[in-house]
């Protein structure tokens, strides 16, 4: 019981917690089994990944992480959604809310008293919970809430109908002739207050999910025997998916086709082999018990040690530990001892396939990075990439935890946009500005729909009048919002070069393109918010001073690609680097360097304009702590980086000591 100080008055109201709700094989009881095992034997975990959440009760043990959940039932998906995302929510609209729905009248006729009265709850409760739920999703349209009310709403709903539920813990059957003493009452969802921002909820198909994310941790507790979840629990996902279906037979259920798991069938081994194979992440960690045949037939393990061992072992070194744990029982098993065993694989690391930015931004280095990559710490924890421009570096280093930092703030403007929007959406707006405006879509109807196939400038011929319009229409926009950085997106896309440019007014100033929204920039795209919703990564707008290295934590590695000095680049435009800030980054570099932690610079020692006698200078004076090594570079839209016939210039790599060949292992 919890109270609530309202209008001057005290006012007392029910509340829900993630482990108030009866699950088969929910894992609450084991949580600090499963921290502790990861704490003692996991190193550098940033991001977790829990891909069969269920409740989300293993998930809630990782709220310190970034977190990303995943479940095939919607009814599952949802609560994690009201438990984990980050999205602000009123908790004073939610009691009112919820006030009213435990005082709604339970008389009118609706989808649920049609199809469930006096079955699994009341016909009164069965009223109620139909016009609530209706209720919830007209809000929700109206956007009268936002999402995560909606998710919050949604989790009381079910809890509350799971506690009074006429059943023996799940929806197979109910109880013929019970009484109904309990009565419905919606309670108020408590989520943790401090979540990470980035946490991601998913709906998916577990193994096509892990084909496109990675995670510093797996944690993989499939179903282990031919129990389908689908049947337990139809009527909440019936609920929770409102989309009122018919039902049959006895218990009542829907078409559960779709969600029916392969892990329940003799198709087990085969998809736990793929989804292992297409696992991305330093570990995983398997909850599996050893039921083996001691149990009736439904309940015996679809998986052997022996599969699950072989599995894993082509993936890494496993360890095996144990705990024991009362199984579920229907009362037909004679079960004497059982244990909840956790499988922990330690996998091989492969490098990251490497993506390039969905910007084509100046002086970017995805053509170096087999060059650099060797060079960075392989055991770094978390990465700061201080000035990040298109993000190439940070999104293909070893390390799922970055915070990216630029002054420009059309630039972090944009990529914080793309974060935190679905693909779906993403996609859907871009195209949806790009009819507006009348842009070419050359990937549907070909270059010779628009006449341009043999010309040499391409699409521009087309393009030009609507983007001027498109230009100009952006321009005059004074309100920063998701549309303003996905108009921004699309001027790029269509821009000379698809460069990123503006003028002291703070206009985008570009000409027009060659190039639209083809098949490659859209391929770029998608494997960009791929890669930034798997990881931990951060954006912000500011100045590299204002960034405290003293404040990050060892395994922290710090990478620097300042303008260049003594080049001349659009980014470097209107005397925008000086030798003050030269020299203030070095400083800078060597408060990294005193806090013990490795750091890396990319710089031009030597150009056509001349020697950076600064950083030279810099380097000699810490000869034997940093060194300065050369690279072999090559850029297609950077003329400030061309040689001259002298071949002056020298791109180089700054390191200390701590960086170059990787940090110590400290097992």
């Amino acid at each position: 019981m919890t109270q609530l100080r309202e209008s001057g008055e005290m006012e007392s109201y029910q509340t829900i917690h993630i482990n108030n709700r009866r699950y088969l094989g929910n894992k609450y009881k084991l949580l600090d089994f499963i921290r502790s095992t990861v704490e003692k034997q996991c190193r550098g975990i940033n991001t977790v990944a829990d891909i069969f959440a269920g409740t989300g009760a293993v998930a809630s043990a990782f709220t310190d992480k970034k977190l990303i959940t995943n479940d095939i039932m919607y009814s599952n998906y949802i609560c994690h959604v009201a438990w984990f995302d980050s999205q602000p929510y009123s908790k004073e609209k939610l009691l009112a809310l919820i006030r009213a729905y435990n005082a709604a009248p339970a008389e009118e006729e609706n989808y649920m008293t049609r199809n469930f009265a006096n079955t699994y709850f009341s016909r009164e409760d069965c009223a109620r919970i139909g016009y609530i739920r209706e209720n919830i999703e007209t809000l929700y349209q109206k956007g009268e809430i936002n999402r995560r009310e909606r998710a919050l709403l949604i989790t009381s709903l079910l809890y509350a109908m799971d506690k009074i539920a006429n059943t023996c813990g799940h929806y197979d059957a109910y109880r013929k002739g019970a009484a109904f003493e309990r009565q419905l009452k919606l309670a108020l969802p408590v989520p943790e207050q401090k979540l990470n921002p980035h946490n991601l909820c998913l709906n998916e198909d577990t193994n096509q999910l892990v084909r496109h994310i990675e995670a510093d941790l797996v944690y993989i507790d499939p179903p282990y025997n031919s129990r389908q979840y689908c049947d337990a629990y139809h009527l909440l996902e019936n609920v929770a998916r409102w989309e009122k279906p018919e039902v049959h037979g006895v218990a009542r259920k829907m078409d559960r086709t779709s969600l029916k798991s392969d892990y329940c069938t003799a198709k087990a081994v085969q998809a736990f082999e793929d989804l292992v194979d297409h696992i991305q992440a330093k570990y995983i960690l398997l909850s599996y018990n050893n039921m083996a045949r001691k149990g009736n037939e439904r309940s015996n393990a679809k998986i052997s040690d022996e599969d699950i061992l072989r599995i894993l072992g082509k993936k890494g070194e496993v360890t095996v530990y144990s705990e024991s744990y009362k199984p579920f029982t229907t009362g037909k098993s004679d079960i004497k001892e059982n244990k909840e065993r956790l499988f922990l694989c330690k996998c091989r690391q492969r490098p990251k396939e490497l993506i390039p930015s969905p910007l084509n931004y100046t002086g970017g280095k995805f053509k170096l990075l087999p060059q650099l990559l060797p060079l960075f710490p392989q055991k770094m924890e978390q990465m700061v990439d201080l000035f990040c421009g298109g993000c190439n570096v940070g999104l293909n280093v070893p390390v799922n935890k970055v915070l990216f930092n630029d002054t420009n703030p059309w630039l972090t403007g944009l990529f914080g946009v793309l974060e935190g929007m679905e693909e779906d959406q993403v996609f859907r707006q871009v195209e949806g500005l790009i009819d507006r405006f009348g842009l070419s879509k050359s990937w549907r109807f070909g270059y010779a729909y628009y006449r341009c196939e043999n010309s040499g400038d391409g699409l521009a011929s087309y393009n030009r009048e609507p983007y001027r319009k498109l230009r100009a229409a952006f321009n005059e926009k004074k309100e920063r919002d998701e549309e303003y950085f996905l108009m921004l997106y699309v001027l790029i896309v269509y821009s000379f070069n698809n460069q990123i440019r503006f003028n002291r007014k703070g206009e985008f100033n570009l000409p027009v393109g060659k190039r639209d929204f083809n098949l490659r920039m859209q391929k770029k795209l998608r494997d960009f918010l791929e890669r930034v919703k798997s990881g931990d990564y951060t954006f912000a707008c500011g100045d590299f001073r204002k960034i405290d290295p003293e404040r990050f934590p060892p395994g922290t590695f710090f990478y620097a690609d300042p303008p260049y000095l003594i080049t001349c680049a659009t980014y470097n435009e209107q005397k925008g680097w000086t030798k003050e800030d030269e020299r203030d980054l070095l400083a800078y570099l060597d408060r990294v360097d005193g806090c013990g932690l490795p750091f890396a610079l990319s710089n031009v020692a030597e150009s056509s304009y001349g020697r950076n006698e600064i950083l030279l200078e810099w380097v000699e004076r810490n000869k034997g702590r940093y060194r300065m090594i050369p690279l072999d570079f090559g850029y297609s839209n950077s003329n400030y980086h061309k040689k001259d016939k002298m071949g002056m210039e020298r791109e180089i790599l700054v390191v200390n000591d701590l960086t170059e060949g990787g940090t110590k292992d400290e097992d």
